[in-house]
């Protein structure tokens, strides 16, 4: 199983359905509000079934090398998921994430996207490395900032559709110079 160790508390790792899937529907349901205000897919995951079927076919991606979508893991629990998506030809693709509420506010995403950053620009040879964060959605933003990601701009009502309406997105990039500084 493909393991990636931040420090000895957190690591990432591959999901593992049958044993991941109804710790992390948990951990949704129990934040299902403050993740759905940003993430429209929490509305649909309904069961630990759901979330079954979607990690098996995240790990088909990763076998395709299409993304990365691994649980976070703090002191051997799952706390959230990040991923790097959509790599593209041009070296570049982008990173998305959630977390449990219980688990916010002690740097864990902070240092989860630092780690997903080393691995797309050593593992995946990226050039390029996107986070895109809802306007209003401030620790998402704090953490893109944090982690040395650059503003570049905002893009106005952008393609999600949340609360019935389509919210302005800032665009965050971080290169690979930028990185190896």
């Amino acid at each position: 199983m493909w393991r990636y160790v931040i420090n000895e508390n957190l690591k990432l790792a591959i999901p593992n359905p049958n044993r991941d899937a109804q710790k992390l529907f948990e951990l949704i349901d129990e934040s299902r509000e403050s993740i759905q205000k940003w993430l429209p897919w929490a509305a649909n995951l309904k069961s630990t079934a759901d979330e079954v079927k979607f990690l098996k076919h995240v790990n088909i991606n990763f076998g395709m090398r299409e993304s990365l979508n691994v649980v976070i893991y703090d002191k051997q629990q799952p706390v959230g998921m990040i991923s790097c998506d959509h790599f593209k030809a041009n070296k570049s693709a982008n990173i998305g994430y959630w977390l449990a509420e219980g688990a916010r506010g002690h740097g864990v995403m902070h240092q989860a996207v630092l780690a997903m950053v080393d691995i797309g620009f050593q593992d995946y040879d990226l050039n390029r490395i996107e986070i895109e964060a809802a306007v209003e959605n401030m620790g998402s933003n704090h953490v893109a900032q944090k982690a040395g990601f650059k503003l570049e701009g905002t893009l106005r009502a952008h393609h999600l559709l949340l609360d019935g309406r389509f919210h302005d997105y800032n665009l965050y990039s971080l290169l690979r110079s930028e990185w190896q500084k």
